[in-house]
This record gives C-alpha cells, structure tokens and sequence, in this order.
C-alpha cells in the first residue's frame, strides 16, 4: 500500500504547547490556512486571466499547454493548511488573543 505525503500524523501535544490549548491552536492555524489559500487562488487566477479569450473554442482549450502547466504546478504544491501547520510549530507565526487587545486597551 504506497502513503500519500499529504497525510502526516501531528502530535496534538505539541500543536497545544505554543498555545496551551489545541482548540486555540487550530483556530490559529486554520486562519493562517484561509489566508495562504487566498493567496494561492489570486496567483492562480492572475496567472490564468491572462490566458482568457471572449471566445471558448474546444480546439483553443486543449492546445493551451502553459496554462495546463500553470495549473499542474499549482496542484502539486502542498496543501494550505500543510503549510499553516508547518509554520505554526516552527514559531513562524505571530498571533494575538482577545484577552491581550481587551486589557491594553483600558
């Protein structure tokens, strides 16, 4: 049976240690994920728009290679919330709680 590399077992200790809450964790990472994503689809489509004719031709679609390689390129790449991850127990990120914002405020 071949593993897929997108699957990676995490221990949820150490996701819970920079936070001291796994739940806290995750909400962080999954943000950080939703922004990365975001990213990754406004490159992309950037890429693509260029590529945009007012004309769909079936012949046109198929012959177009490079935006076929563009696309590729982007499904390979790993996946948002991989990164996020990846970022998160490397102490990449910078995050603050609500409790911080309430009290400098006073």
């Amino acid at each position: 049976m071949a593993n897929n590399p997108s699957i990676i077992t995490r221990d949820t200790d150490k996701i819970a240690a920079a936070t001291g809450n796994l739940y806290e964790s995750v909400s962080i990472i999954s943000k950080r994920a939703r922004q990365i994503s975001s990213k990754m689809k406004e490159e992309l489509s950037n890429k693509l728009s260029e590529f945009a004719s007012a004309v769909d031709n079936l012949e046109e679609v198929f012959e177009n290679r490079e935006q076929i390689e563009i696309s590729k390129y982007y499904e390979r790449l790993p996946k948002p919330t991989t990164v996020a991850t990846d970022e998160f127990l490397e102490g990449k990120l910078q995050w603050r709680t609500v409790e911080e914002d309430t009290s400098s405020s006073l």
